[in-house]
């Protein structure tokens, strides 16, 4: 099985957690995917975005963590932005179970934020969206 390589984008300063999360689920035997450099941690200037153009061209897909404060977070909503302008396939994925999870403001109207399952997710890094 050839492994899909995912970019994750989340907020770093609420959702650390999450994407420990989910390079612990990169590591089940049965992961359809790997991870290739996620978020981009560097302050929002100079070439940071050429560098996270240039990391988000290298993968498959993007999974973008939502969590209650995403609408709030200048780097996941430019990193979509990104996402669309390399022409990547991406989708939105709801950090946690019992909570509002907001979409970050560059995501589209359209865009539907998915339940976080161990199902789920592999339906979704193998394109069903």
């Amino acid at each position: 099985m050839t492994k899909k390589r995912v970019f994750i984008s989340f907020d770093y300063d609420h959702d650390e957690t999450l994407k420990t999360f989910f390079v612990g689920q990169s590591r089940h035997s049965d992961s359809p995917f790997e991870l290739a450099d996620w978020s981009i941690k560097e302050h929002l200037s100079g070439d940071w975005k050429k560098k996270a153009a240039a990391r988000i061209g290298r993968v498959d897909v993007v999974a973008v963590i939502c969590g209650k404060n995403t609408h709030t977070a200048t780097g996941v909503s430019a990193e979509v932005e990104i996402v669309r302008e390399v022409g990547k396939p991406y989708f939105l994925l709801k950090g946690y179970k019992d909570a509002v999870c907001t979409k970050p403001t560059s995501a589209a109207a359209t865009d539907t934020m998915y339940n976080w399952t161990w199902d789920n997710l592999k339906i979704l890094i193998e394109g069903g969206r």
